[in-house]
């Protein structure tokens, strides 16, 4: 049996924590700020800008903490420990922002085939204050959601914060200049549709992370022709490949050897085999179970 890994975190999860926070409080400021000014305007776009925002400070507590439970170390009764956290953060704050759109999308048709007068006054300033804040916390955030799937489930709530409340000031600006107040419900529902595209996507690459599934970049068949150009080995079958998270890529697998050799001489060859699996497929976690001679199936994928 042969395993090997390595690792290589590129973040530093405490400054990303500091950053986590500071736009926690923003957007809490934000959040009773926009709901006060919805139900004194009467706007339903500022007050499904609230609803957003409100969401939003939740899940990037929610990212906080699986953040923080990552770095935990493994124990001999969590041997992994925590490191599945951010990817079970990024899959409930990407099904947050569908179910929260879909109720914005009825919200804002009733509110179509019913318009009220809207205060634009408090809407524009309100959206404004919002578009500070949220863009203050996207630049924050930037740079760890290219590394991280937690860190851009919480960058993708932020963003689209943003734009929302760059949509609201808009229509707040139509409302008071040329009272166009069925441009409310109509924005409210453009937000809800921006918000389920982003959102189906994280929820889509959340769920293939946690269900086990093969990495999208990664090609079975091509992985079984590389490590059967390897000397000494006949065939590779039983694959299994998974991603623990965003940082560890396993494969485990059993290797039919050509001859009966030795523990030495296999030492060498899945030596071989891990440095064919890291550089051409970026697989760190490599779990082999050496046969010779074994009657059993050879199919590339088994149902264990």
């Amino acid at each position: 049996m042969g395993h090997s890994h390595s690792h290589n975190h590129s973040h530093n999860s405490q400054q990303t924590g500091r950053r986590l926070l500071i736009a926690i409080v923003l957007n809490l400021i934000i959040t009773i700020a926009q709901v006060i000014g919805g139900f004194v305007s009467s706007s339903i776009s500022l007050l499904s800008d609230a609803l957003h925002n409100l969401s939003d400070t939740i899940s990037l507590v929610v990212s906080y903490i699986a953040a923080r439970l990552a770095r935990r170390n493994a124990s001999l009764q969590r041997t992994f420990g925590y490191k599945r956290a951010e990817i079970l953060a990024a899959f409930v704050n990407a099904a947050a922002l569908v179910i929260i759109a879909i109720f914005l999308i009825i919200e804002a048709i009733e509110r179509f085939q019913a318009p009220v007068i809207i205060e634009s006054n408090i809407v524009i300033w309100l959206s404004f204050i919002a578009i500070l804040g949220n863009g203050f916390s996207v630049l924050l955030l930037r740079r760890d959601s290219k590394k991280n799937m937690n860190m851009r489930s919480a960058y993708l709530h932020l963003f689209t914060d943003m734009m929302a409340s760059v949509a609201v000031l808009i229509g707040g600006l139509l409302m008071k200049f040329y009272e166009l107040f069925w441009v409310d419900s109509l924005l409210t529902f453009a937000i809800a549709v921006y918000l389920i595209f982003v959102g189906f996507d994280l929820l889509r690459d959340s769920f293939k992370v946690l269900m086990l599934f093969t990495p999208d970049h990664i090609a079975i068949q091509n992985i079984v022709k590389e490590v059967q150009k390897i000397d000494g080995i006949k065939n590779i079958h039983h694959i299994h490949v998974w991603q623990l998270n965003e940082e560890e890529t396993h494969l485990e697998a059993h290797v039919d050897l050509e001859e009966d050799t030795s523990i030495s001489t296999f030492n060498i060859i899945l030596s071989n085999i891990e440095t064919v699996l890291e550089k051409k497929f970026n697989i760190n976690h490599v779990n082999i179970q050496p046969e010779y001679g074994k009657e059993d199936p050879k199919d590339i994928i088994i149902q264990d």
